[in-house]
């Protein structure tokens, strides 16, 4: 008999709404998340504090850790406890360094964990991928998808307008992972998900075309549900393809070259663009993309070159060179190109040259 359908991990719970946060006690109230009510809640700093006291009456039996930042031996300490009490769920409140060390944590400690996240900054609120600092720079590590997550709009608006908006760097990123991924099936035989792969690209499509702004309601639902959209892409294809080519290759650069930079949304929309650059000038395709992306980074008021982040244009070079070294194995415009340093900075030198920065 032909297999007539297809098994896909996807969180149990989204919510994304004002006021969202008072579901959190109803959500892990149900039986699939903890059968007894043992569950765990990580904060970080900011406002996970202030939610934990927000929800306390209803979650009177939680214990509550706080994660010391987005390294990898926070994650670790954080899991030592989640053993060592033996809870069913952890719940992770947060930005992003707290989402992520708390996703490490929960896939040490073999639980499910459910993400509140406070910002917007990136797709790890929803991915089965922990971004996580050690002795030797920044890691990507794989963990369990969140099984259920909230984000309540009340929170994100209440957090820096700079981590509010970054997250549209790393949506729109998407396309040039996608095209990525369609160029190593053609030049190498890379297999593609095309699931994955559409739901990665439907994600992008709906907030590069939502005409609001991160003052609107409806678009930071659009921005989150999209985010939320590429972390269940990269969990349909088991690894961070459909969201991760040569931007976030460049990205990964800059963190290690020259870390503190920006952060991650930001240089996620800054490689996209860079990339659809050399796709328009040296291989004739993605001028439109390139366009489309640059105006909409400008539109929400986010960097779109280096020198808006504070790099020279020799710096950047430096980190375009250094990119593909980041995921080896890994193949994108980057690779198919092979530039080399000259190359390089002066594909950088024209880049800024057109679009600032």
């Amino acid at each position: 008999m032909p297999l007539l359908t297809r098994m896909l991990n996807a969180p149990l719970s989204i919510d994304v709404r004002r006021g969202a946060i008072a579901a959190l006690g109803e959500l892990l109230a149900d039986r699939r998340i903890a059968t007894e009510g043992r569950v765990a809640i990580a904060v970080g700093p900011g406002q996970g504090d202030q939610i934990t006291e927000h929800v306390r009456p209803s979650l009177s039996a939680c214990e509550v850790f706080h994660v010391d930042g987005g390294t990898v031996d926070a994650a670790v300490s954080l899991g030592s406890k989640l053993r060592a009490g033996s809870y069913e769920a952890v719940v992770g409140i947060g930005g992003g360094r707290t989402i992520d060390a708390t996703k490490y944590a929960a896939t040490l400690s073999g639980i499910p964990m459910v993400s509140v996240a406070t910002n917007l900054s990136h797709d790890g609120i929803c991915s089965p991928v922990a971004s996580l600092t050690h002795d030797k720079g920044k890691g990507s590590f794989g963990v369990v998808m969140p099984l259920a997550m909230i984000v309540d709009l009340d929170y994100v608006r209440a957090a820096p307008e700079r981590l509010v908006r970054a997250g549209i760097g790393d949506v729109v990123s998407n396309f040039s992972a996608v095209d990525d991924w369609l160029l190593a099936a053609e030049e190498v035989g890379e297999t593609v998900d095309r699931m994955a792969l559409t739901v990665a690209r439907t994600a992008g499509e709906a907030l590069l075309h939502q005409p609001e702004s991160v003052e609107s309601d409806r678009f930071l639902t659009v921005l989150a549900e999209s985010l939320v959209l590429s972390g269940m892409a990269m969990s349909f294809a088991g690894d961070s393809r459909p969201a991760s080519g040569g931007d976030h290759e460049i990205l990964h650069a800059i963190d290690q070259l020259y870390p503190g930079t920006a952060n991650h949304g930001e240089l996620a929309g800054i490689g996209a663009a860079f990339c659809y650059h050399l796709r328009a000038t040296r291989l004739g395709v993605g001028a439109e993309r390139l366009a489309e992306i640059v105006a909409c980074l400008d539109r929400h008021g986010l960097p779109k070159g280096p020198g808006d982040v504070g790099l020279t244009v020799e710096q950047f070079t430096e980190a375009v060179h250094y990119a593909p070294q980041t995921r080896p194995g890994r193949y994108t415009i980057l690779e198919h190109l092979a530039l080399d340093q000259g190359e390089i900075r002066k594909a950088v030198e024209e880049f800024v040259q057109v679009h600032g920065g």
